[in-house]
Protein backbone atom coordinates (compact mmCIF):
# COMPACT_ATOMS: atom_id res chain seq x y z
CA UNK A 1 0.00 0.00 0.00
CA UNK A 2 1.01 3.65 -0.37
CA UNK A 3 1.81 5.66 2.76
CA UNK A 4 3.71 8.72 3.98
CA UNK A 5 6.82 7.65 5.90
CA UNK A 6 9.36 9.43 8.07
CA UNK A 7 12.82 9.60 6.48
CA UNK A 8 14.74 11.89 8.82
CA UNK A 9 14.65 15.48 10.03
CA UNK A 10 12.28 17.48 7.78
CA UNK A 11 11.99 14.56 5.36
CA UNK A 12 8.97 12.41 4.56
CA UNK A 13 8.34 10.21 1.53
CA UNK A 14 5.34 8.54 -0.07
CA UNK A 15 6.30 4.94 -0.69
CA UNK A 16 5.10 1.35 -0.83
CA UNK A 17 4.91 -0.31 2.60
CA UNK A 18 3.48 -3.67 3.72
CA UNK A 19 -0.26 -3.75 4.32
CA UNK A 20 -1.24 -4.13 7.99
CA UNK A 21 -2.53 -7.52 9.09
CA UNK A 22 -4.81 -8.77 11.86
CA UNK A 23 -2.41 -9.90 14.60
CA UNK A 24 -4.70 -10.05 17.64
CA UNK A 25 -8.30 -11.15 17.86
CA UNK A 26 -9.44 -7.64 18.78
CA UNK A 27 -7.67 -5.88 15.88
CA UNK A 28 -9.45 -4.20 12.99
CA UNK A 29 -8.14 -3.05 9.61
CA UNK A 30 -9.53 0.28 8.41
CA UNK A 31 -9.24 1.65 4.88
CA UNK A 32 -8.48 5.36 5.27
CA UNK A 33 -10.78 7.71 3.39
CA UNK A 34 -9.41 10.99 4.79
CA UNK A 35 -6.58 11.99 7.09
CA UNK A 36 -4.79 15.20 8.02
CA UNK A 37 -1.51 16.68 9.20
CA UNK A 38 -1.44 17.85 12.81
CA UNK A 39 0.91 20.37 14.37
CA UNK A 40 2.17 17.51 16.53
CA UNK A 41 3.21 15.70 13.34
CA UNK A 42 5.59 18.59 12.77
CA UNK A 43 7.34 17.74 16.05
CA UNK A 44 8.12 14.33 14.51
CA UNK A 45 8.94 15.97 11.17
CA UNK A 46 11.44 18.29 12.86
CA UNK A 47 13.12 15.43 14.70
CA UNK A 48 11.99 16.58 18.14
CA UNK A 49 10.45 13.21 19.12
CA UNK A 50 12.98 10.64 20.36
CA UNK A 51 13.07 7.18 18.76
CA UNK A 52 11.32 8.14 15.53
CA UNK A 53 12.56 5.49 13.12
CA UNK A 54 13.11 5.86 9.40
CA UNK A 55 10.29 4.23 7.47
CA UNK A 56 7.60 4.73 10.11
CA UNK A 57 4.19 5.54 8.64
CA UNK A 58 3.28 8.93 10.12
CA UNK A 59 0.03 10.63 11.08
CA UNK A 60 -2.58 10.16 13.79
CA UNK A 61 -5.72 11.90 12.49
CA UNK A 62 -7.80 9.70 10.22
CA UNK A 63 -11.21 8.25 9.42
CA UNK A 64 -12.17 5.34 7.20
CA UNK A 65 -14.19 2.23 6.45
CA UNK A 66 -13.69 -1.00 8.39
CA UNK A 67 -12.33 -3.62 6.01
CA UNK A 68 -11.57 -6.56 8.30
CA UNK A 69 -12.01 -7.42 11.99
CA UNK A 70 -10.55 -9.99 14.35
CA UNK A 71 -12.64 -12.83 15.71
CA UNK A 72 -13.32 -11.11 19.06
CA UNK A 73 -14.43 -7.76 17.66
CA UNK A 74 -18.09 -6.94 18.25
CA UNK A 75 -18.01 -3.11 18.43
CA UNK A 76 -17.56 -2.60 14.68
CA UNK A 77 -18.11 -4.65 11.54
CA UNK A 78 -16.94 -4.62 7.96
CA UNK A 79 -18.35 -1.64 6.11
CA UNK A 80 -18.75 0.63 9.15
CA UNK A 81 -17.52 4.19 8.79
CA UNK A 82 -15.39 5.02 11.82
CA UNK A 83 -13.57 7.85 13.55
CA UNK A 84 -10.13 6.72 14.76
CA UNK A 85 -9.16 8.56 17.98
CA UNK A 86 -5.45 9.33 18.07
CA UNK A 87 -5.26 7.82 21.58
CA UNK A 88 -4.85 4.05 21.53
CA UNK A 89 -6.70 2.90 24.63
CA UNK A 90 -7.73 -0.56 25.72
CA UNK A 91 -10.89 0.51 27.53
CA UNK A 92 -10.19 -1.82 30.42
CA UNK A 93 -7.13 -0.61 32.36
CA UNK A 94 -7.27 1.78 35.34
CA UNK A 95 -6.49 4.80 33.20
CA UNK A 96 -9.00 4.12 30.44
CA UNK A 97 -11.71 3.49 33.03
CA UNK A 98 -10.86 6.88 34.57
CA UNK A 99 -11.06 8.78 31.26
CA UNK A 100 -7.30 8.98 30.78
CA UNK A 101 -6.92 7.00 27.55
CA UNK A 102 -3.74 8.88 26.69
CA UNK A 103 -2.08 7.02 29.59
CA UNK A 104 -3.38 3.54 28.72
CA UNK A 105 -1.14 0.97 30.39
CA UNK A 106 -1.89 -1.81 27.90
CA UNK A 107 -1.26 0.00 24.61
CA UNK A 108 2.28 0.95 25.55
CA UNK A 109 4.94 -0.35 27.93
CA UNK A 110 6.22 3.17 28.59
CA UNK A 111 4.68 5.84 30.84
CA UNK A 112 2.79 7.27 27.87
CA UNK A 113 -0.16 5.56 26.26
CA UNK A 114 -0.10 4.50 22.62
CA UNK A 115 -0.64 6.79 19.62
CA UNK A 116 -0.44 6.29 15.88
CA UNK A 117 2.65 7.26 13.92
CA UNK A 118 4.55 8.78 16.84
CA UNK A 119 7.63 6.54 17.28
CA UNK A 120 8.56 3.80 19.75
CA UNK A 121 7.98 6.27 22.57
CA UNK A 122 4.24 5.98 21.88
CA UNK A 123 4.17 2.23 21.34
CA UNK A 124 5.56 2.00 17.80
CA UNK A 125 2.19 1.96 16.04
CA UNK A 126 2.11 2.70 12.33
CA UNK A 127 0.31 5.92 11.43
CA UNK A 128 -2.89 6.68 9.56
CA UNK A 129 -1.41 8.61 6.62
CA UNK A 130 -1.67 5.62 4.36
CA UNK A 131 -4.25 3.57 2.52
CA UNK A 132 -4.82 1.19 5.45
CA UNK A 133 -4.19 1.18 9.19
CA UNK A 134 -4.44 -1.47 11.88
CA UNK A 135 -6.62 -0.36 14.80
CA UNK A 136 -5.91 -2.34 17.99
CA UNK A 137 -8.42 -2.84 20.82
CA UNK A 138 -11.16 -2.42 18.23
CA UNK A 139 -13.93 -3.01 20.76
CA UNK A 140 -13.01 0.35 22.29
CA UNK A 141 -11.03 2.54 19.91
CA UNK A 142 -12.92 3.07 16.64
CA UNK A 143 -16.09 5.11 16.97
CA UNK A 144 -18.84 4.28 14.52
CA UNK A 145 -20.31 7.19 12.56
CA UNK A 146 -24.13 6.85 12.47
CA UNK A 147 -25.52 6.09 9.02
CA UNK A 148 -27.72 9.20 9.13
CA UNK A 149 -24.80 11.50 10.03
CA UNK A 150 -24.54 14.32 7.50
CA UNK A 151 -21.18 15.68 8.64
CA UNK A 152 -18.51 15.88 5.95
CA UNK A 153 -15.32 13.85 6.11
CA UNK A 154 -13.47 17.13 6.73
CA UNK A 155 -15.33 17.65 9.99
CA UNK A 156 -15.13 13.99 11.01
CA UNK A 157 -11.34 14.10 10.68
CA UNK A 158 -11.25 17.02 13.12
CA UNK A 159 -13.02 14.79 15.67
CA UNK A 160 -10.06 12.38 15.79
CA UNK A 161 -7.81 14.83 17.63
CA UNK A 162 -7.93 18.58 16.96
CA UNK A 163 -11.44 19.34 18.20
CA UNK A 164 -11.56 17.01 21.26
CA UNK A 165 -8.03 18.03 22.24
CA UNK A 166 -9.08 21.69 22.19
CA UNK A 167 -12.22 20.82 24.13
CA UNK A 168 -10.24 18.93 26.76
CA UNK A 169 -7.87 21.88 27.14
CA UNK A 170 -10.68 24.36 27.74
CA UNK A 171 -12.56 22.04 30.09
CA UNK A 172 -9.46 20.98 32.01
CA UNK A 173 -8.46 24.63 32.46
CA UNK A 174 -12.00 25.26 33.77
CA UNK A 175 -12.61 28.28 31.58
CA UNK A 176 -15.73 29.93 32.96
CA UNK A 177 -18.05 32.87 32.47
CA UNK A 178 -16.22 36.20 32.60
CA UNK A 179 -12.68 34.84 32.15
CA UNK A 180 -9.95 36.47 30.12
CA UNK A 181 -8.24 33.73 28.13
CA UNK A 182 -4.94 34.01 26.25
CA UNK A 183 -4.40 31.30 23.63
CA UNK A 184 -0.79 30.87 22.59
CA UNK A 185 -0.67 29.52 19.05
CA UNK A 186 -3.18 30.14 16.28
CA UNK A 187 -2.70 26.93 14.38
CA UNK A 188 -5.65 24.54 13.98
CA UNK A 189 -5.90 23.63 17.67
CA UNK A 190 -5.34 27.21 18.77
CA UNK A 191 -8.13 28.43 16.50
CA UNK A 192 -10.51 25.75 17.77
CA UNK A 193 -9.53 26.57 21.36
CA UNK A 194 -10.47 30.19 20.71
CA UNK A 195 -13.94 29.14 19.54
CA UNK A 196 -14.45 26.90 22.56
CA UNK A 197 -13.25 29.53 25.04
CA UNK A 198 -16.10 31.78 23.89
CA UNK A 199 -18.59 28.89 24.12
CA UNK A 200 -17.53 28.26 27.73
CA UNK A 201 -18.21 31.85 28.71
CA UNK A 202 -14.96 33.77 28.24
CA UNK A 203 -15.41 37.53 28.27
CA UNK A 204 -12.20 38.20 26.37
CA UNK A 205 -10.06 35.94 24.15
CA UNK A 206 -6.57 36.99 23.06
CA UNK A 207 -4.50 35.10 20.48
CA UNK A 208 -0.69 35.07 20.23
CA UNK A 209 1.22 33.71 17.24
CA UNK A 210 4.01 34.64 14.84
CA UNK A 211 2.07 34.11 11.59
CA UNK A 212 -0.02 37.12 10.58
CA UNK A 213 -2.40 35.15 8.35
CA UNK A 214 -3.33 32.86 11.23
CA UNK A 215 -3.88 35.78 13.56
CA UNK A 216 -6.06 37.43 10.94
CA UNK A 217 -8.08 34.23 10.56
CA UNK A 218 -8.66 34.25 14.31
CA UNK A 219 -9.76 37.88 14.26
CA UNK A 220 -12.11 37.29 11.35
CA UNK A 221 -13.74 34.01 12.36
CA UNK A 222 -13.36 33.99 16.16
CA UNK A 223 -13.40 37.72 16.95
CA UNK A 224 -10.23 37.54 19.04
CA UNK A 225 -7.59 40.15 19.72
CA UNK A 226 -4.42 39.06 17.95
CA UNK A 227 -0.75 39.79 18.64
CA UNK A 228 2.35 38.77 16.69
CA UNK A 229 5.03 38.04 19.28
CA UNK A 230 7.82 38.56 16.76
CA UNK A 231 6.76 42.01 15.65
CA UNK A 232 5.37 43.36 18.95
CA UNK A 233 8.00 44.69 21.31
CA UNK A 234 7.71 43.62 24.95
CA UNK A 235 4.49 41.71 24.30
CA UNK A 236 4.37 40.15 27.76
CA UNK A 237 4.29 43.57 29.41
CA UNK A 238 1.64 44.79 26.97
CA UNK A 239 -0.60 41.79 27.70
CA UNK A 240 -0.20 42.14 31.45
CA UNK A 241 -1.09 45.81 31.22
CA UNK A 242 -4.11 45.40 28.94
CA UNK A 243 -5.51 42.55 31.05
CA UNK A 244 -4.98 44.30 34.37
CA UNK A 245 -2.31 41.94 35.66
CA UNK A 246 -2.60 38.93 33.40
CA UNK A 247 -5.13 36.45 32.02
CA UNK A 248 -7.27 34.18 34.19
CA UNK A 249 -6.36 31.27 31.91
CA UNK A 250 -3.49 30.83 29.46
CA UNK A 251 -3.69 27.84 27.10
CA UNK A 252 -0.48 26.84 25.32
CA UNK A 253 -1.37 25.18 22.01
CA UNK A 254 2.20 25.18 20.69
CA UNK A 255 4.43 23.04 22.91
CA UNK A 256 7.95 22.54 21.67
CA UNK A 257 8.61 25.38 19.26
CA UNK A 258 8.36 24.38 15.62
CA UNK A 259 8.92 27.90 14.29
CA UNK A 260 12.60 28.42 15.01
CA UNK A 261 15.67 28.39 12.81
CA UNK A 262 18.41 25.82 13.19
CA UNK A 263 20.62 28.37 14.97
CA UNK A 264 17.80 29.36 17.33
CA UNK A 265 17.17 25.68 18.01
CA UNK A 266 20.76 25.11 19.09
CA UNK A 267 20.86 28.29 21.17
CA UNK A 268 17.58 27.43 22.90
CA UNK A 269 18.63 23.85 23.58
CA UNK A 270 21.87 25.04 25.16
CA UNK A 271 20.08 27.64 27.24
CA UNK A 272 17.32 25.34 28.48
CA UNK A 273 19.32 22.07 28.44
CA UNK A 274 16.59 19.92 27.05
CA UNK A 275 14.27 21.60 24.57
CA UNK A 276 12.49 24.69 23.37
CA UNK A 277 9.80 26.00 25.71
CA UNK A 278 9.37 29.57 24.55
CA UNK A 279 5.56 29.37 24.57
CA UNK A 280 5.55 28.04 28.13
CA UNK A 281 7.85 30.84 29.23
CA UNK A 282 5.45 33.35 27.71
CA UNK A 283 2.53 31.67 29.46
CA UNK A 284 4.21 32.11 32.84
CA UNK A 285 4.67 35.82 32.12
CA UNK A 286 1.10 36.66 31.04
CA UNK A 287 -0.99 34.66 33.54
CA UNK A 288 -2.36 36.58 36.51
CA UNK A 289 -1.59 35.73 40.12
CA UNK A 290 -3.69 32.74 41.11
CA UNK A 291 -4.41 31.96 37.43
CA UNK A 292 -4.21 28.75 35.43
CA UNK A 293 -1.83 27.63 32.70
CA UNK A 294 -3.01 24.71 30.57
CA UNK A 295 -0.57 22.96 28.21
CA UNK A 296 -2.04 20.99 25.32
CA UNK A 297 0.89 21.47 22.94
CA UNK A 298 3.35 18.57 23.01
CA UNK A 299 6.52 18.76 25.10
CA UNK A 300 9.32 16.23 25.40
CA UNK A 301 12.48 15.45 27.42
CA UNK A 302 13.32 17.29 30.65
CA UNK A 303 13.61 21.05 31.12
CA UNK A 304 16.18 22.56 33.40
CA UNK A 305 15.82 26.22 34.44
CA UNK A 306 12.06 25.62 34.63
CA UNK A 307 10.52 28.71 36.33
CA UNK A 308 9.13 26.77 39.29
CA UNK A 309 9.84 29.45 41.87
CA UNK A 310 7.95 32.11 39.95
CA UNK A 311 4.90 29.86 39.56
CA UNK A 312 5.02 28.82 43.20
CA UNK A 313 5.26 32.37 44.50
CA UNK A 314 2.27 33.48 42.46
CA UNK A 315 0.00 30.51 43.26
CA UNK A 316 -0.24 29.48 39.62
CA UNK A 317 -2.09 26.27 38.76
CA UNK A 318 -0.26 24.38 36.00
CA UNK A 319 -2.17 21.66 34.12
CA UNK A 320 -0.88 19.64 31.21
CA UNK A 321 -0.72 16.43 29.33
CA UNK A 322 -1.50 14.49 26.19
CA UNK A 323 -5.25 14.97 25.80
CA UNK A 324 -7.38 11.89 26.52
CA UNK A 325 -9.93 12.25 23.74
CA UNK A 326 -11.61 8.89 23.16
CA UNK A 327 -14.33 9.30 25.80
CA UNK A 328 -15.08 12.84 24.58
CA UNK A 329 -15.75 12.01 20.94
CA UNK A 330 -19.24 10.40 21.02
CA UNK A 331 -20.84 13.34 22.84
CA UNK A 332 -18.83 15.85 20.82
CA UNK A 333 -19.99 14.17 17.61
CA UNK A 334 -23.60 14.80 18.65
CA UNK A 335 -22.84 18.42 19.55
CA UNK A 336 -21.22 19.09 16.19
CA UNK A 337 -24.20 17.53 14.45
CA UNK A 338 -26.44 19.97 16.34
CA UNK A 339 -24.34 22.97 15.16
CA UNK A 340 -23.01 23.73 18.67
CA UNK A 341 -19.69 24.50 16.99
CA UNK A 342 -18.67 24.79 13.34
CA UNK A 343 -14.99 23.82 13.07
CA UNK A 344 -14.52 23.43 9.32
CA UNK A 345 -13.26 26.98 8.67
CA UNK A 346 -9.79 25.91 9.80
CA UNK A 347 -9.45 23.60 6.78
CA UNK A 348 -7.58 25.46 4.06
CA UNK A 349 -6.29 22.76 1.70
CA UNK A 350 -7.27 19.41 0.20
CA UNK A 351 -4.49 17.32 -1.31
CA UNK A 352 -3.83 13.77 -2.42
CA UNK A 353 -1.93 11.40 -0.17
CA UNK A 354 0.56 11.07 -3.03
CA UNK A 355 1.40 14.74 -2.51
CA UNK A 356 2.33 14.13 1.12
CA UNK A 357 5.88 15.47 0.85
CA UNK A 358 4.63 18.70 -0.66
CA UNK A 359 1.86 18.93 1.94
CA UNK A 360 4.29 18.68 4.85
CA UNK A 361 6.49 21.41 3.39
CA UNK A 362 3.46 23.61 2.78
CA UNK A 363 2.20 23.18 6.34
CA UNK A 364 5.64 23.54 7.90
CA UNK A 365 6.45 26.77 6.07
CA UNK A 366 2.93 28.28 6.37
CA UNK A 367 2.81 28.81 2.63
CA UNK A 368 -0.40 29.74 0.84
CA UNK A 369 -1.95 30.73 4.21
CA UNK A 370 -2.04 27.05 5.09
CA UNK A 371 -4.00 26.15 8.25
CA UNK A 372 -5.17 22.55 7.97
CA UNK A 373 -4.61 20.07 5.15
CA UNK A 374 -6.93 17.16 4.48
CA UNK A 375 -5.23 14.30 2.65
CA UNK A 376 -7.16 11.75 0.61
CA UNK A 377 -5.66 8.41 -0.49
Amino acid sequence: MRAITYQGMRQVMVQEVPEPQIENNDDAIVRITACSICGSDLHCYHGFIPSMEKGTVVGHEGIGIVEEVGSDVTNVKKGDKVIIPFNIGCGECFFCKNKLESLCSRSNNYELGGAYGCSRLYGHYQGVQGELVKVPFANYNPIVVPEDCELTDDVLVLLTDALPTSLWGVENARVKHGDTVIVIGSGPIGLLTQKLAWLYGAERVIAVDCVDSRLEHGRKTNKVEGYNFRTTNDLSSILKETTGGGADVVIDCVGMSGKITALEMVETALRLQGGAMGSLEMATQVVRKGGTIQLIGVYGTRYNFFPLGDLFARNITLKMGVAPVTHLIPNLLQKVQSDWISPADIISHHMRLEDGEKAYKLFDKNKEECLKIILQP
